[in-house]
C-alpha cells in the first residue's frame, strides 16, 4: 500500500481557509466601532461599518470613550493603527464568505502582503547572484574549518543573536532571509536542517514571545494598554534569559544525537535531497580570495543595515527590500557578472522562493476572510465575556490561552495588541491585577503558538527549508510543553507577589 503523503503548505492554509470560510456561516457577525487619529486635520474619528464622526483630540474624549490611553500616545504616532473602542460590539447581520471569497482570497492576501512578498522575491535573487559568484562556497568551507570541532558554538551564537533581535526590535519576517544563507553551514558542521531551521526559527519566536522593547508587541500593546512600556518588563527580561536557554539547551541536545548518529534525524530521509538543494557543504579545496571575501563582506553588510534601518530608523519592507536589490547589483559588479547572466541568475534565484512568497499570500488570504465575514471583533467578544468571576491565577492564565487562539485568526502582533487591548486590558482591574500582566500574558500567549500556528510564518519558512510540517511538530511539541509550563507557573507566580 503506497504511504500517504502530509499535505504541502499550500494545501494545509487553503484548508484552514475553507473551514475559516465555513466558519462565517456559523459564527455571529460583529463588529466594535474604532477610533484612529487623524494628523492631517488633528482630530480623532469614531468609524463603525456604516457610519463615521469626527471627535476633538482631546483627554476628556478618550475618557468618555473608555480609553486609558494618553492622548499623547496617539499624537505621537505610537498608536498609528484604529483600536478598538470598549462597550461598541454591536452584532450585524451575517456575512457568509462563500466559494467565490474562498476563490478570491488568496489573490487578496497576494496583494495585501506584496511588500514582504516582494522582500523575498529579491532576497531570492540576491541569493541566486552569491551562488554564483562561489562565495557561499568558499565561505563555508572556511567557516567550518575554523569551528572544527566546537561547532555547537554556531547554535548558541545564532539562536541568541536571533532571540536578541526578536525581543528588541521585532526581528521576525526578516529571518525568512538568513535561511538560504545559514542552512549550507549547518550542514557543513554536520548538522541536519532541522538544527539550523530550529536555530533560526525558534530564536525569533522566544524572542518576540518575550519580547522587551520590541515596539511591535510590547510597546504598542503597553501604549494600548494605557500603561507605560516598561511596567512588567523585569518579568519579560526573566522569562527571555531562562526561556531562551530552555530553547538553546533543547536545540543542542537534539544536535549531539544528529552529530553522533545522523539516522537519529527526524528529517533522515530527506538528507540526500536538502543536501543537493544547498549544495555541496564538503568541499574543502575551495579558496576565499579577497575578491570573494569583499563579495561576502557587502553581503554581510546588507544584513546589518536592514537591523540598523528596521531598529533605529523604522525602516519597513521597501526600504529593506532595496537594501538587497542594491547589495545584488554591487555583488554583481564585483563578481564581474555579465549583465544578461545576472538577470537571468537573479530571476531564476527568485523563482526558487516563489512558493514561499505564495504561501505568505494566502496565509494572509485567511485574515481576508475573517474580516470580510465580521468574525474577528466576534471572537474578541466572547472571549473577553470568558474571564468574568475568575480568580486571578485562573484568569492570567485564561487570558494566556485567549490569546494564543486569537492569535490563529489575528497573527499580526501589533494588529493583535490595537484590537484587543482596549478590550482586554480593563479585565484585569476588575480581578486586582496590574495591566501590565495582560500585556504579558498577550506577549507569551501570541509567542507560543506562533512555534506552531500555520497562519504564521513557520509553513513559509518549511517551505524554503524543504521540511514538512509534521515532521517540524513532531520536532517542536515537546519543546512547546515545556515553555507553556513553564510560562504558566511563572505567570501564576507573577500575579500573586
Amino acid at each position: 500500500m503506497k504511504k500517504r503523503k502530509f499535505p504541502t503548505a499550500q494545501t494545509i492554509l487553503l484548508i484552514i481557509a475553507a473551514l475559516v470560510a465555513l466558519m462565517t456561516f456559523i459564527v455571529p457577525a460583529g463588529k466594535y466601532d474604532t477610533l484612529s487619529f487623524n494628523s492631517a486635520d488633528n482630530t480623532f474619528i469614531r468609524a463603525g461599518l456604516d457610519h463615521q464622526k469626527t471627535l476633538p483630540v482631546t483627554q476628556k474624549t478618550l475618557d468618555e470613550l473608555g480609553i486609558k490611553i494618553p492622548l499623547e500616545k496617539f499624537t505621537s504616532g505610537d498608536i498609528w493603527k484604529p483600536i478598538n473602542i470598549p462597550g461598541t460590539y454591536k452584532n450585524l447581520g451575517a456575512k457568509p464568505q462563500g466559494i467565490v471569497a474562498l476563490i478570491e482570497s488568496p489573490i487578496k492576501g497576494i496583494i495585501e502582503a506584496a511588500d514582504i512578498i516582494f522582500l523575498v522575491l529579491v532576497i531570492g535573487g540576491l541569493i541566486g547572484i552569491m551562488n554564483l559568484t562561489g562565495a557561499f562556497d568558499a565561505g563555508i568551507s572556511w567557516l567550518a574549518k575554523t569551528l572544527k570541532g566546537r561547532e555547537f558554538v554556531l547554535i548558541i551564537a545564532v539562536t541568541f543573536l536571533i532571540a536578541l533581535g526578536g525581543t528588541t526590535f521585532g526581528l521576525a519576517e526578516e529571518t525568512i532571509a538568513f535561511y538560504p544563507i545559514l542552512i549550507p553551514i549547518f550542514l557543513a558542521a554536520k548538522y541536519d536542517a532541522m538544527v539550523a531551521l530550529a536555530s533560526i526559527y525558534i530564536g525569533s519566536s522566544i524572542g518576540t514571545m518575550c519580547a522587551t522593547t520590541n515596539p511591535f508587541s510590547a510597546i504598542i500593546a503597553s501604549d494600548a494598554a494605557g500603561i507605560n512600556w516598561t511596567s512588567g518588563i523585569t518579568n519579560r527580561i526573566l522569562f527571555f534569559v531562562l526561556g531562551t536557554t530552555i530553547c538553546i539547551i533543547y536545540i543542542l541536545v537534539y544536535a549531539k544525537k544528529v552529530k553522533k548518529d545522523p539516522s537519529k534525524s527526524i528529517i533522515f530521509s530527506q538528507k540526500e535531497a536538502i543536501e543537493n538543494h544547498f549544495g555541496n557543504t564538503t568541499n574543502a579545496s575551495i579558496t576565499l580570495t579577497n575578491r570573494l571575501r569583499l563579495i561576502l563582506f557587502v553581503f554581510t553588510m546588507c544584513f546589518v543595515i536592514m537591523v540598523y534601518g528596521v531598529s533605529v530608523e523604522g525602516w519597513w519592507f521597501i526600504k529593506m527590500t532595496s537594501v538587497f536589490l542594491v547589495g545584488s547589483v554591487l555583488i554583481g559588479f564585483i563578481g564581474k557578472i555579465r549583465e544578461s547572466q545576472f538577470v537571468d541568475t537573479f530571476v531564476k534565484g527568485a523563482g526558487e522562493l516563489l512558493g514561499v512568497a505564495l504561501i505568505i499570500g494566502i496565509a494572509r488570504g485567511i485574515t481576508v476572510i475573517m474580516e470580510d465575514g465580521l468574525i474577528s471583533d466576534t471572537m474578541l467578544y466572547y472571549a473577553s465575556n470568558l474571564t468574568s468571576g475568575m480568580n486571578k491565577g485562573i484568569f492570567i492564565n485564561a487570558m494566556l490561552y485567549i490569546y494564543g487562539g486569537l492569535s490563529f485568526f489575528i497573527p499580526s502582533s501589533s494588529g493583535m495588541a490595537v484590537l484587543t487591548m482596549p478590550i482586554m486590558s480593563p479585565l484585569a482591574d476588575g480581578v486586582g491585577i496590574g495591566r501590565e500582566f495582560i500585556v504579558n500574558a498577550y506577549n507569551y500567549g501570541m509567542g507560543l503558538f506562533a512555534f506552531i500556528s500555520p497562519t504564521g510564518l513557520i509553513l513559509a519558512s518549511l517551505a524554503i527549508v524543504k521540511v514538512g510540517y509534521d515532521k517540524w511538530l513532531k520536532f517542536v511539541i515537546p519543546l512547546v510543553l515545556i515553555l507553556l509550563f513553564f510560562t504558566m507557573f511563572g505567570l501564576t507566580i507573577s500575579v500573586y507577589m
